[in-house]
């Protein structure tokens, strides 16, 4: 197996070791969604100020609309969250967990809690796995 740079290997390469390259990690602002493909499903890369990557699905559970990169990214007690744009739902941004519905139920056949991806940062450049999280958060 070959190792390339990151110059050498565009965004949306997936690698044998089940990963996905997506972008540079400069190219993520702090605080503010991303929306990529990855696997070919739509997922939203949250940069936070510590410079880890969080990711979830980007259709938004309670609208049905693909908008979770456009959510409000914050904080409870401690936690990363992303509040959807359009219902204002909090999500937490570690497991996906919807923390707070707004007293919107999620579009029938949508689970409550947003999907979530494992990320890293290497090099500089964020990865992301090419299967989502499964929903008890174990990798």
């Amino acid at each position: 197996m070959s190792v390339a740079s990151a110059e050498q290997v565009g965004p949306g390469t997936a690698h044998d070791d089940g990963w996905e390259r997506v972008c540079l990690l400069r190219d993520l602002l702090v605080e503010r969604g991303a929306a990529a493909l990855v696997g070919g499903v739509q997922v939203a890369l949250f940069r936070l100020p510590d410079d880890t990557v969080r990711v979830v699905q980007q259709r938004d559970p309670y609208s049905g609309a693909n908008v979770m990169s456009r959510g409000i990214v914050g904080t409870r007690g401690g936690v990363p969250t992303v509040a959807g744009p359009m219902y204002k739902q909090v999500f937490d941004l570690t497991t996906g967990r919807c923390l707070e519905s707004a007293g919107y139920a999620p579009v029938q056949g949508l689970a409550p809690d947003l999907a979530t991806w494992p990320a890293e940062v290497r090099d500089g450049v964020v990865h992301v796995r090419t299967r989502p999280a499964p929903a008890d958060g174990a990798s």
